[in-house]
């Protein structure tokens, strides 16, 4: 039988894949087709189209960590819950920010603005998963898996380079952006041996 703690972590997992369903489908919504019908014409989308698959996998890394943390997780209390809002809140604002930076591809203001998102959306994550060891304990398998988040931290401090360099070289902050996605596209794996040590 399922303790309250997993079944409300259960329905803040469901809840938060409904909203990341709805920030994709927006996303995909904002690319627009060419004005013609000729096949070069497509050049004049791919800023916007290369965004938006940056944007995705980005979205995609998010779904896929939340995932597993909240499985890793031995429930949620009311901290984490708002933490999680306020990780959804970030998330949401990157469909705008992706469209601004996909038909702005060499201007510094979007490129900026598209870096911050994702530095708020990294450390909402990160309040995120402090919150979750609060309600797990200090000694808990679930604090000793997210000890030395190393790639977390490196990945906010590449957002905070990117944004800068965005008033340098826009893409300079595009290769940063990349960068980090790459470095998160295997899913984060320190939560599988407290997910499988629970059978």
């Amino acid at each position: 039988m399922k303790s309250r703690f997993s079944t409300e972590a259960g329905r803040v997992e469901a809840f938060s894949d409904g909203v990341i369903a709805v920030i994709i489908t927006v996303m995909v919504l904002e690319l627009k087709p060419p004005s013609g019908t000729d096949l070069h014409l497509l050049r004049e989308i791919l800023p916007t189209f290369a965004a938006y698959v940056l944007s995705f996998v980005f979205v995609g890394i998010y779904w896929n960590n939340h995932h597993h943390m909240l499985r890793a997780s031995d429930g949620v209390d009311g901290r984490a819950m708002w933490a999680n809002l306020h990780l959804l809140f970030w998330l949401s604002l990157v469909p705008f920010t992706t469209r601004w930076m996909g038909e702005n591809p060499s201007a510094a203001g979007p490129t900026a603005l598209y870096g911050f998102v994702l530095l708020m959306c990294g450390f909402a994550y990160t309040l995120l998963q402090n919150a979750l060891q609060a309600v797990n304990g200090p000694d808990s398998a679930f604090t000793k898996a997210v000890q030395g988040d190393l790639k977390g931290k490196m990945s906010l401090a590449f957002y905070v380079c990117a944004i800068g360099l965005a008033f340098v070289s826009t893409i300079l902050s595009d290769v940063l952006y990349v960068v980090v996605a790459i470095t998160w596209f295997i899913p984060d794996r320190r939560f599988e041996s407290v997910i499988s040590g629970r059978g």
